[in-house]
């Protein structure tokens, strides 16, 4: 005698049938209504990073070729400290009696260290004493204020706050971090440039933001340098131990 097929299975080849239909028309409409359908942006592309572990210390993790070399006056020279598994860069220690040692580490240019008016962000670890600061520390920068195209990280002040700065033209774009890193603790700092907005990170959370021009746009031919503009007088130098050192684009 026939029998009827077992139900489940006949319900779920109707489902199956059904989900076919539905996304067949979903399909139609797109491409006729032209409606578009979300995709998540790509990440961010790191284009220069640094550990500072390994005998090669001054090289660039990201595998873009950016190695660091040491830019020294008066004696200065990169030290290097242990940091959990590896290792970090001791800067020279403050000084009040000229001359003074003097440490920047810096790589050449190339295009793809300028993110233009792009979506970017960049960072480091530091660890600076309260007996350490002063004016302005540059830990991370591409490009002069005063020549109107920048990016910058630095400790500024007695009471050591981050901030992160954006030039184009003559107008300087700078938000400073409403906590004080200057502790002699470890700290993550982060600079993001999404669009208008420019944001500073301490310890992966936000501590200030301002809006900055849509078209921004930095693009310089000056080298990237660490813990310093350069090795002459005036050098906004860093005081402190530095750390995982990183740009990405997009």
């Amino acid at each position: 005698m026939y029998r009827l097929p077992p139900r489940p299975l006949l319900l779920s080849g109707v489902l199956l049938a059904l989900a076919s239909l539905i996304a067949a028309t979903t399909a139609a409409r797109t491409q006729s209504s032209g409606a578009a359908l979300w995709v998540a942006a790509p990440p961010p592309v790191v284009v220069a990073s640094y550990s500072f572990d390994g005998p090669s210390f001054l090289a660039d993790t990201s595998g873009k070729g950016h190695e660091l070399a040491p830019i020294i006056g008066h004696g200065a020279a990169p030290g290097l400290v242990a940091r959990d598994t590896g290792q970090a860069v001791q800067f020279p220690a403050r000084c009040r009696k000229s001359p003074c040692p003097r440490l920047a580490l810096q790589a050449t240019t190339t295009a793809d260290l300028n993110p233009a008016d792009r979506p970017f962000r960049f960072g480091a670890a530091v660890r600076l004493a309260p007996n350490g600061t002063s004016k302005g520390q540059n830990i991370l920068q591409k490009g002069y204020s005063t020549e109107g195209s920048q990016y910058k990280l630095q400790i500024d002040g007695k009471s050591g706050h981050p901030s992160c700065a954006l030039v184009s033209g003559s107008t300087i774009h700078l938000v400073l971090a409403d906590v004080s890193v200057a502790d002699d603790q470890w700290h993550t700092i982060e600079c993001r440039r999404n669009g208008v907005n420019l944001a500073v990170y301490v310890d992966q959370a936000a501590h200030g933001s301002v809006t900055v021009p849509a078209g921004l746009s930095v693009v310089n031919d000056e080298p990237l340098s660490l813990g310093g503009k350069s090795a002459f007088g005036n050098n906004d130098q860093f005081h402190g131990m530095l750390d995982d050192a990183w740009i990405a684009v997009g």
